[in-house]
């Protein structure tokens, strides 16, 4: 089976007006096989881009992209909880969802599952197979150990692995929003300033080096995970899907460099030095590699 490229959620705060020209490229340019689309970081921007998601979404299909809806990730309030029902309840295709919540929602219908949500093991896979997940994304901090033994499971199950190939790991999600706090704001008076981190915001330790990002109420890697290298052991473990988490940068170039790779065409470690030099963060690989996610593995 010829791996497929899935470009998953932009999960920063960037203008309606990027967000809609962002998703017209990748639907003319990119060759990636699905795109998730939605606002699964923060509830009080969804209302900015609900407005251009059907517009987007058509776009998308009409070139022949498979798109799929995501649910958020943290669900607090009955509005979120409205709209995540409103969303499951819509059976407008294949949702992926990113909470437990949504999980339960969608039991007994096709769905996918986010790499938000924790699979680490062949019993918890087999759960959600019985339950109606057709592809599962993995946690990015998995080492390559415990991916290969959950593509082999998914391969008997009849469930698509995906690992994330490219982009800043999830790390974590919380209920308050140390980005508006950070700027002596409450979440509830945020101003949107996560918006003025089209990458999220450097977090630094007290001497000064690079940490972590935060993404409004998300905290991801200060590292851009980079997997171009070991794609194709990957590959020949059995999975199947790769997720491309965007980034504010020329994702086409991104895409095409992945499936160039995924196609025998170019080099995974050449490609992986040309794609460091268009982002300003280090490329890392520590966690499949069953170290320090921050790290870079040779």
């Amino acid at each position: 089976m010829t791996a497929s490229l899935t470009l998953g959620p932009v999960l920063f705060n960037w203008p309606v007006d990027r967000w809609r020209d962002f998703y017209a490229r990748i639907a003319d340019e990119a060759p990636v096989d699905t795109v998730v689309v939605g606002e699964i970081v923060c509830f009080k921007r969804a209302p900015f881009f609900a407005e251009a998601m059907g517009e987007v979404v058509e776009r998308l299909t009409a070139a022949g992209k498979t798109v799929w809806l995501a649910s958020p990730i943290l669900v607090g309030s009955e509005r979120e909880r409205s709209a995540m029902r409103d969303l499951v309840a819509a059976d407008a295709g294949i949702v992926e969802a990113n909470d437990m919540g949504a999980l339960a929602l969608l039991a007994g219908r096709p769905h996918a599952v986010g790499p938000t949500i924790n699979v680490y093991n062949e019993a918890t896979l087999a759960w959600m197979a019985e339950r109606g997940a057709v592809a599962v994304s993995l946690p990015a901090e998995l080492p390559a150990a415990t991916v290969a033994a959950l593509a082999k499971a998914g391969r008997e199950l009849g469930v698509a692995v995906e690992v994330q190939a490219w982009g800043r790991a999830p790390l974590a999600i919380s209920a308050r929003c140390y980005h508006a706090r950070a700027h002596g704001l409450h979440k509830d008076g945020c101003q949107f300033v996560c918006g003025n981190d089209p990458d999220g915001m450097p977090v630094t330790t007290m001497d000064g080096q690079p940490f972590l990002t935060v993404n409004g109420t998300q905290t991801m890697s200060h590292g851009c995970l980079c997997l171009t290298a070991e794609l194709a052991e990957l590959v020949a473990m059995g999975v199947t899907r790769f997720r491309l988490s965007p980034q504010a940068m020329d994702m086409v170039r991104v895409a095409e460099a992945f499936r160039a790779v995924l196609d025998g065409r170019r080099d995974g470690a050449e490609v992986a030095a040309e794609l460091g030099g268009l982002i300003d963060a280090p490329l890392v690989n520590g966690f499949y590699h069953d170290t320090a996610g921050a790290l870079r593995v040779a």
